[in-house]
C-alpha cells in the first residue's frame, strides 16, 4: 500500500468495493471517473492525499465482514451481465416512476419556496429518459454479445460476428452515456445540499431525497461494474478470441 497515490481510483474500488464509502466521503467519483490516479483525484478535488490514504488502508487492512463484500472482479463476464441486468436494471426500473412521482409532488407543494427542486425535477427526468434507453442498448446488444463471447471462450457456443465492429464502439458510447448521467446526478447532489431536507421541509419532501440519494448510490455500484470491471475484461478477452 506504500503506492497507493498512484494506484487508480477504480482499480482501487475494485480490488476493495469498502474503498468506496471513503472515496464518496470525501466527494471522489470512482465509477465514471475511475481512472485517474488517487493522487490526480485529490489535487483535482483538493482532497489531503494522506488523509484519504490513512483511511483507505484501515478499510483495506480490517477483516471483511462474512457475505457483505462480493468479489465482482472473480466474476464470469455473462455471470456478471446476468447480475447488472437482474439487480440494477430493474431497481432502476422499478425506481424511476416512483421517483418522479415524489418529485412531482414535492415540486408542486414547495416549488415557490425552493425553485432548487423544479432543475432537480427537470435533470431528473432527463436522466429517467436516457437511462431507459441505455439499458435497452445494453440489454438488446451489449449484453447478449459479451455472454456469447463468454460462452466461445469456454468452448460452448459458436463464433459471434458483431454487427457493430469492434465491442469497444457500443462501449465507448455507454461510458459517455454513463459520463452525462455522473454529471447530472452531481448537480442534483449540488442543488439539494447533499439531499439535505430543509427546515419546512415535509416527510414526503425527505423520503424523496432519500430515495434519491439511494438511486445514485446504487447508480454508482452500477456503474462501476460496468465501466471499471465488466468493459475491460470484454474489451480484452474479444482482443484475445478475435486478434
Amino acid at each position: 500500500m506504500n503506492n497507493i497515490q498512484e494506484m487508480t481510483v477504480g482499480a482501487m474500488v475494485v480490488a476493495d468495493y469498502r474503498t468506496a464509502k471513503v472515496f464518496s466521503k470525501y466527494g471522489v467519483d470512482f465509477c465514471c471517473n475511475g481512472n485517474r490516479s488517487i493522487e490526480d483525484a485529490c489535487l483535482q478535488g483538493n482532497v489531503n492525499l494522506q488523509q484519504l490514504k490513512e483511511e483507505l488502508e484501515n478499510v483495506t487492512t480490517s477483516a471483511p465482514v462474512k457475505d457483505t463484500v462480493n468479489d465482482y472482479n472473480s466474476w464470469p463476464l455473462d455471470l456478471l451481465a446476468d447480475y447488472i441486468e437482474k439487480k440494477h436494471h430493474r431497481y432502476v426500473k422499478e425506481q424511476l416512476p416512483v421517483l418522479t412521482g415524489y418529485l412531482d409532488k414535492i415540486g408542486n407543494v414547495h416549488g415557490e419556496a425552493h425553485p432548487e427542486l423544479l432543475q432537480i425535477k427537470k435533470l431528473f427526468g432527463f436522466s429517467a429518459a436516457e437511462l431507459f434507453g441505455h439499458m435497452q442498448k445494453e440489454e438488446l446488444m451489449l449484453f447478449p454479445y459479451i455472454r456469447q463471447l463468454a460462452l466461445f471462450s469456454d468452448g460452448k457456443g459458436e463464433k459471434v460476428i458483431a454487427p457493430f465492429g469492434t465491442i469497444q464502439n457500443p462501449i465507448r458510447m455507454m461510458t459517455n452515456e454513463h459520463d452525462s448521467e455522473g454529471q447530472r446526478f452531481r448537480a442534483m447532489r449540488e442543488l439539494s445540499d447533499n439531499y439535505t431536507t430543509p427546515p419546512d421541509g415535509c416527510n414526503t419532501y425527505r423520503t424523496a431525497y432519500s430515495l434519491l440519494d439511494a438511486f445514485e448510490k446504487d447508480l454508482h455500484l452500477h456503474i462501476h461494474l460496468e465501466n471499471n470491471i465488466l468493459f475491460p475484461k470484454a474489451i480484452a478477452l474479444e482482443q484475445k478470441l478475435f486478434a
